[in-house]
């Protein structure tokens, strides 16, 4: 049997030589150019929700205050569940397995903000889910952009050195593209109906290289909104889709993507 509470960071175990900091992806803030703000506005109000591989909680307790009050976390490292329980979230330490619906129900939006590469198999979850969806329900997925010029520059050096967080964080397993992204989802059965790219203003690049750490903020922040805008797998930081039930999208009106 697989341990139901086992932290995705033990991926990261010979590639890095400190410890991971189990919090490092907290702090989420409402931004409209950032994942927690695009993924919050893609929840219709009211939603039932499931953010799975919730972590810490800032993006759900996000989606708590400005979308719905039906919201559910799911974290397997049981640090980071406490920590969002502390905030007064609803979370569960477990993993996603088809029993979770028979106990919980099903919900109108399953989220994943950046797990899927953490995942071995991330089709085997996306299928699972698509059973604890309610009719017209729909997924929304963030991964990091393995195309992002900052990794494009380490590749042409020779290098593809892991880190602690980011785009090369040392726990990621899969890798992605928007071709791939959305060939992953289709492949569990989805269509894609909106998609966005993150700018990743607070990449550690912009503040280790020239001529991003010596541009004041302001102009570094709408310098790379616009370039994120113009040539977003370059630029874009994630990848973030919101995608439905094939089989009911042929029923329907498509979005364009």
């Amino acid at each position: 049997m697989r341990d139901k509470t086992s932290s995705p960071d033990n991926n990261a175990a010979g590639f890095l030589a400190a410890t991971l900091d189990p919090l490092r992806y907290d702090g989420h803030v409402y931004d409209p150019y950032e994942v927690a703000g695009i993924v919050t506005d893609l929840v219709p109000e009211n939603a039932r929700v499931l953010d799975v591989g919730c972590g810490a909680g800032s993006l759900t307790k996000i989606i708590f205050e400005r979308r719905t009050k039906t919201v559910m976390g799911v974290e397997p490292d049981a640090r980071r569940a406490e920590q969002a329980r502390q905030r007064g979230l609803n979370v569960v330490t477990r993993l996603v397995e088809p029993s979770f619906f028979v106990e919980h129900g099903k919900f109108d939006v399953v989220i994943f903000a950046d797990v899927l590469e953490h995942l071995p198999n991330p089709q085997d979850l996306l299928v699972t889910v698509e059973q604890g969806l309610k009719p017209g329900g729909s997924v929304i997925v963030s991964v990091p952009n393995v195309a992002h010029w900052s990794v494009r520059m380490e590749l042409l050096r020779g290098r593809f050195n892991y880190e602690s967080c980011g785009i090369m964080d040392a726990t990621h397993l899969r890798w992605f593209t928007k071709t791939s992204l959305l060939q992953c989802l289709a492949a569990a059965g989805f269509s894609v109906v909106k998609y966005q790219v993150t700018t990743g203003v607070g990449l550690g690049v912009y503040y280790k290289r020239l001529p991003w750490r010596r541009m004041r903020p302001a102009l570094r922040r709408s310098l790379l909104h616009s370039l994120a805008g113009r040539l977003p797998n370059l630029f874009g930081c994630q990848h973030v889709a919101c995608a439905r039930r094939t089989s009911e999208l042929a029923l329907t009106p498509r979005s364009a993507i």
